[in-house]
């Protein structure tokens, strides 16, 4: 099986192409695949099917094989990924959370419409001992954001038990955010891979909640500082991420359990 290993300011994704091969369980292979020591390593596997309404469809696995409904920096790599088989500058993405266009601006960045974002009030979870605030947004994946006055000390055994509180029963994404006016600083506990080096959602999703609190203005370029680089998010009439799109290397993995050949296997329903 074919694979391509790329990443988005650390935030790393193995991208198998499911237009020419075809995978059986996908979810098995994204945990297997996913591991840092017996597999490739990665924060998750994203798989890229032929689409009837955009240049491309994917299906985003995490790396303990729970789906996800989206990924921006995945999205970044996509269109990396399709630009070097194009002479086009702007692709469309199918996801679960809706179709993305993706625009390559120049050298290895590329910038992606993530859409509106949606913002409710801010609330209030008793966790590890303590009552913290948050920001519940959602990006077509959920968020749960808190400010935070020295993101560097925070323990992210919190997030951890945020994401599998009974609050959210269906898990949730917790970012811890620093900072003011035009400049962020994130960490990220992603539902389904732990913590991240970065997350495109997740620095929409701080940018959004930010914008929403009187922290970051509107319609200005917002630096994100995350642990795997830096992204930009602007805020206007959509949340534009825009941001590095690096790809690692091609690999070929074996794995007799999981994959099969499409001249032996039916394509998934």
């Amino acid at each position: 099986m074919n694979f391509v290993k790329m990443h988005g300011a650390g935030n790393d994704y193995i991208f198998v192409d499911c237009l020419h091969q075809t995978i059986d369980d996908m979810s098995a292979l994204a945990v297997e695949m996913s591991d840092r020591h017996f597999g490739v390593g990665s924060d998750g596997v994203v798989y890229l099917y032929p689409s009837m309404v955009a240049d491309i469809k994917m299906r985003m696995f995490n790396a303990d094989g729970s789906e996800g409904a989206m990924c921006g920096n995945a999205v970044r790599c996509i269109g990396r990924f399709l630009s070097e088989k194009s002479d086009k500058r702007e692709f469309t993405v199918e996801t679960n959370s809706g179709l993305k266009t993706v625009t390559h601006i120049d050298s290895d960045i590329y910038s992606v419409d993530m859409g509106k974002p949606e913002i409710d009030e801010v609330r209030t979870i008793f966790v590890c001992g303590q009552s913290l605030k948050f920001t519940y947004v959602s990006m077509g994946n959920p968020h749960c954001v808190i400010f935070v006055d020295d993101v560097d000390s925070v323990d992210m055994r919190i997030g951890e038990e945020i994401e599998h509180h009974s609050y959210f029963p269906d898990g949730i994404n917790v970012e811890f955010v620093e900072g003011k006016n035009e400049n962020l600083k994130i960490r990220v506990w992603e539902r389904g891979s732990g913590e991240t080096l970065s997350c495109g959602t997740g620095a929409c999703a701080a940018v959004a909640a930010s914008v929403k609190c009187g922290i970051c203005p509107i319609d200005t370029d917002i630096t994100v500082s995350l642990r795997g680089g830096n992204l930009k998010v602007k805020y206007s009439r959509s949340l534009y991420l825009t941001g590095n799109a690096v790809k690692v290397y091609e690999g070929d993995y074996y794995d007799k359990v999981h994959f099969c050949d499409r001249r032996s296997c039916q394509r998934p329903r």
